[in-house]
């Protein structure tokens, strides 16, 4: 959502926020034509006067549409207030002095990561590794050449033809992957802003799964992200493996359930459950976080249960599934429900046959899983089950590689392992 800001009577710039709205659940993705409700550019607001047939229209393509009106008008909340600090802004310093901070602040982020990279060693960094779906039969091998010439970095993607499902990456999804996962390594300091990706180039075929071409179906896009964060941090270990953790879950486990309400109308639950952080060069992983391209909060299980016909039957550590070695990968989550109504369930993840890998002699993390009533060939490649009252599915996020070998963990961190009844893969 875009709302224009005026100063002074000229149009000055824009209050923008993006927002997920918990919909859309119970969707197909062989193509965007299936993923929902796509808005070009128009105006919901004229003239400070709504446009009610504009919201009537999107409203109508809402599964539960009163709670829809709710996130849209916290997203135009969020919009004025935006607007209202910079017009206070401009009134105290006045519109250009505003404007050339902008731009002053994108050169720093820039000459900020041009220092980084400079300090890092010319070269090529290659590194591969594979993705896999609960949509897909098999896993794809993805790989990146990373090359360092002077303060400029340049990125070069491999990957399969996109795919019939909804997990292919748009150009500037990879984009924005690229920049956070290099910011992160390079200087986790430099400015968020568009500084930053002066000095980085991001090239991958077109019409590839990393870089799709209308009409591919991206709502998942996500996940394969989260892989792309691996795969640069994978380049970057091999120059300077001190600033680079060993793969956290590489994962985005969803669960998205839908039905309808005793009294009619339908509901929609969408959740995201946190995995396993890679191991540091010092220190152990964290355990049952958001890692990377996600940073969903945790929904109480209290709210849950108050709001929705599910029960929560297990919320824990997924033992031992973190990567053994001098320091211990991050533990994932298992999160068990009853269904206590009929409903459907809509999964999404990865890390589902691969591991996350190790680095420095550590130890993969565990895969992670989906099952029903203890099946994990339940789901078929739609992604989706009918389940019925009483049925119990669970969700296990992945565990993240550990660092370093493990005869190096010393006793007196293994003390603090069993106290904490945490005990590192083997």
């Amino acid at each position: 959502m875009a709302s224009p800001i005026f100063v002074e009577g000229a149009l000055f710039g824009w209050a923008i926020n993006t927002a997920h709205h918990s919909d859309f659940a119970d969707r197909g993705h062989a193509h965007i034509y299936q993923e929902g409700l796509r808005i070009p550019p128009l105006r919901l607001d004229r003239a400070g006067v709504r446009q009610d047939e504009v919201m009537r229209l999107f409203l109508l393509n809402c599964q539960v549409p009163k709670e829809r009106v709710s996130d849209l008008r916290a997203q135009m909340a969020a919009n004025r207030l935006g607007i209202v600090r910079v017009q206070e802004l401009c009134r105290k310093f006045g519109g250009d002095i505003v404007r050339d901070a902008g731009k002053a602040l994108m050169d720093y982020a820039e000459r900020k990561m041009r220092a980084g990279i400079a300090a890092i060693p010319d070269g090529r960094y290659v590194f591969e590794d594979v993705y896999e779906s609960e949509l897909l039969e098999g896993h794809l091998d993805l790989g990146v050449t990373l090359t360092i010439a002077g303060d400029a970095m340049q990125l070069d993607f491999v990957s399969p033809p996109q795919v019939r499902a909804g997990l292919n990456v748009i150009y500037t999804a990879l984009q924005a992957t690229v920049y956070y996962a290099v910011k992160a390594v390079v200087d986790p300091s430099v400015l968020p802003n568009a500084g930053l990706a002066r000095p980085i180039t991001i090239n991958a075929e077109p019409g590839t799964l990393l870089n799709c071409a209308h009409p591919a179906a991206v709502d998942g896009r996500i996940s394969a992200c989260q892989r792309v964060v691996d795969l640069v941090h994978g380049a970057l270990v091999q120059v300077v493996p001190h600033r680079v953790t060993a793969a956290s879950c590489g994962s985005v486990h969803v669960a998205s359930f839908s039905g309808t309400r005793p009294g009619g109308g339908l509901w929609v639950y969408l959740e995201t459950i946190a995995g396993g952080s890679g191991a540091r060069y010092n220190k152990d992983g964290l355990d049952a976080v958001q890692v990377h391209m996600t940073n969903t909060s945790n929904l109480p299980l209290e709210a849950l249960e108050a709001e929705y016909p599910i029960t929560l039957l297990q919320y824990e550590f997924a033992e031992d599934s973190g990567g053994d070695g001098r320091f211990l990968g991050g533990m994932g989550v298992r999160r068990v429900y009853r269904a206590e109504a009929p409903c459907r369930v809509q999964i999404m993840g990865s890390r589902l046959s691969s591991r996350a890998w190790g680095l420095d002699g550590g130890a993969a993390g565990k895969s992670g899983a989906f099952l029903v009533n203890g099946n994990p060939k339940a789901i078929d490649l739609s992604g989706t089950i009918d389940l019925v009252k009483g049925d119990v599915f669970a969700v296990v996020t992945p565990g993240a590689g550990g660092y370093g070998d493990p005869a190096l963990r010393d006793s007196a961190a293994r003390a603090q392992d069993a106290k904490a009844g945490r005990r590192p893969a083997r």
